[in-house]
């Protein structure tokens, strides 16, 4: 005796319902993930070309009660803005942090600042700069 085959015939009755679920599911991957790449990239970009300030500690010199940080920073012509520096001590605690203000038309300023400190600091960092 032979059974009888439960299967259709190839092709004669269109796509079953698993193939059209299939494709659904393909296409909405397909334009999720080009939305969530478009989203990183635009973000992506106004983080990198956003950017009118960029600045650096070119060297600092410790005292008791003061490090004087030599930063150099990189702006947009007009731009007004503030970096804000740090110094910690040996042990790793914050002993001082200031904010240094900047403005006027030139696009680099080369300066040497003065940050106060509860006591010694070893180090001088740079934290962040920020446009008004």
């Amino acid at each position: 005796m032979s059974t009888a085959s439960t299967r259709l015939p190839e092709g004669r009755y269109g796509r079953s319902s698993d193939e059209r679920a299939d494709r659904t599911l393909k296409v909405v991957g397909i334009a999720l993930g080009a939305a969530l790449l478009a989203v990183v990239g635009w973000f992506g970009y106004h983080y990198v070309a956003g950017t009118d300030i960029s600045a650096q500690v070119i060297g600092f010199q410790a005292e008791d009660d003061r490090v004087k940080v030599h930063l150099e920073v990189h702006k947009d012509s007009g731009i007004t803005g503030y970096c804000t520096v740090r110094s910690q001590a040996e042990n790793g605690a914050e002993v001082g942090r200031a904010d240094f203000r900047f403005d006027g038309s030139a696009t680099r300023i080369d300066q040497v600042v003065t940050l106060r400190t509860t006591s010694r600091g070893t180090t001088a960092e740079l934290v962040g700069c920020h446009e008004d």
